[in-house]
């Protein structure tokens, strides 16, 4: 009789589980977003440049309308705000994505990193970090820093008079 009782509470479980529980596109999202959340506040805190280009890159990657990323945006930095370790965001995002979108992933996280025009030590390690939870070698990460920083300086150059 306890074997049964035991067992109907943990079928019930297991569906209130499921039912709170984002779906895969939400939990891609909210994993990236916190991603590039640490990756902004690595350094202390996250700039204007650093949140907004972290907003550019979400909605642009996801195809967000505004509502739809300052509700990814605020999940994401509760997320970040209760979180203490990196392996639940990757694990997800290395289940989800296959290889060329976490080399993509990674090459927004630089994006995020340089938006504030510079570099701190504790952001190049984080990136050298998620990359290899992604399983991003160091040359692919390499190249996706390139093709970031070329990207940003690009935009720079079309701003200027």
């Amino acid at each position: 009789m306890l074997a049964r009782i035991r067992a109907v509470l943990l079928e019930w479980e297991e569906r209130s589980a499921e039912a709170d529980r984002p779906s895969g596109v939400d939990q891609l999202h909210r994993a990236a977003a916190a991603l590039m959340i640490e990756a902004g506040r690595m350094d202390g805190q996250v700039e204007d440049a650093e949140q907004a280009r972290i907003e550019a890159l979400l909605s642009r990657r996801f195809d967000l309308s505004d509502e739809a990323l300052s509700s990814l945006m605020a999940s994401a930095i509760s997320i970040v705000d209760d979180s203490v370790e990196l392996h639940g965001f990757t694990s997800a995002l290395v289940k989800q994505l296959d290889h060329e979108e976490r080399v993509e992933l990674v090459e927004m996280l630089w994006e995020v990193v340089y938006a504030d025009g510079e570099l701190h030590p504790f952001e190049a390690n984080l990136l050298r970090r998620v990359a290899g939870l992604l399983y991003v070698t160091d040359q692919e990460s390499g190249a996706a820093r390139t093709r970031a920083l070329d990207r940003m300086n690009a935009g720079a150059e079309n701003r200027t008079p």
